[in-house]
């Protein structure tokens, strides 16, 4: 005889059983992943990597879909409502998940609605000058600007970039007072500063590289707890006398926060595999990216790590986005 508790039991473990079920099989069809920026862009370009790989992996086709807007607000809050059946991800940047959710109101919560499955890889940030700047490592840099409190200048690509953030918490340290000078993004920025206009700029790696190695700015540390394998003779912030400093973005991928465990290890797994391959790994490094390619237990710890920090930071430079 069928109680009425095992067909309540019944009832409950049916949607259970269900998603497993179709865990089981996935995936049937193509697999979207959201990307909150243009093509062409770092984030972009990390996507296309990974899809790629992930598409031979499954056998089926990764489609990147380019939603900008609101800096990553209108993708984010995509993926929250989409269907928790691991046929959308997100290639999250850490801006849309631990800067504007502590800078503005937005349509979702960075932690509860998504599920983390891997790092793909973070990117360090290198403090570069303009090659007159009478400073060749932090030591003489934070000499010459407490000798001149106030009157020195730095760019950055916005005012709540993490450019402009990783400043305001290396000056906190150092005890420096200088004067932001905020531009339209990192490619006007690092123009500014290549041309003189403006002695230093904390700059994404992938945007240093080229002129630090070209010689139009010099590099005198990088963000990173360690040494970059694309400057290695360039020492870190931490090493320079100011110990546990650390800004570091990633980009990492995630989902809708009830997408199966069983898809999302899968998924941890496939990155982590991919991240290894030599092809990938050394397309990576030429976007001025570490690979990582971490589980999901270590991408929510890091996740947590930056909201803290990052909300932090905001908090020292008093920003706010209406």
């Amino acid at each position: 005889m069928v109680t009425r508790r095992a067909l309540l039991v019944c009832a409950a473990l049916g949607p259970i059983l269900a998603r497993a079920k179709a865990a089981e099989a996935w995936p049937q069809r193509p697999v979207k992943i959201v990307v909150p920026f243009a093509a062409g862009g770092n984030t972009d370009g990390i996507a296309r990597v990974i899809g790629q790989s992930l598409s031979e992996s499954f056998a089926t086709q990764l489609v990147i879909e380019n939603k900008p807007g609101a800096d990553g607000a209108i993708a984010a809050e995509a993926v929250k409502v989409a269907p928790a059946d691991g046929y959308t991800l997100f290639m999250a940047a850490l801006p849309q998940i631990a800067i504007f959710p502590a800078m503005t109101k937005v349509a979702y919560d960075p932690v509860k609605d998504f599920a983390a499955i891997s790092n793909v890889g973070s990117n360090p940030f290198a403090l570069i000058v303009h090659p007159s700047f009478p400073a060749h490592d932090l030591a003489e840099l934070v000499a010459y600007v407490r000798s001149k409190p106030g009157e020195i200048t730095y760019a950055s690509g916005g005012t709540g970039s993490l450019g402009h953030l990783s400043m305001v918490l290396f000056a906190k340290r150092a005890g420096l007072e200088m004067t932001h000078v905020p531009y339209k993004g990192g490619g006007p920025a690092i123009t500014d500063v290549i041309a003189g206009h403006v002695p230093m700029y904390f700059a994404n790696l992938s945007e240093a590289l080229p002129q630090a190695k070209g010689g139009t700015v010099r590099a005198l540390a990088v963000s990173s707890e360690v040494r970059t394998r694309q400057l290695p003779d360039v020492p870190t912030v931490a090493e320079s006398g100011f110990p546990g400093f650390r800004t570091v973005t990633w980009n990492g991928l995630m989902a809708p926060a009830a997408t199966p465990k069983v898809i999302v290890d899968l998924l941890a797994s496939a990155v982590a595999k991919a991240v290894k391959d030599q092809g990938v790994s050394e397309k990576l490094t030429g976007y001025g990216v570490d690979p990582v390619g971490d589980d999901p237990a270590h991408f929510a710890s890091t996740i947590a790590i930056d909201v803290a920090m990052w909300s932090e930071a905001i908090k020292l430079a008093g920003v706010t986005l209406q």
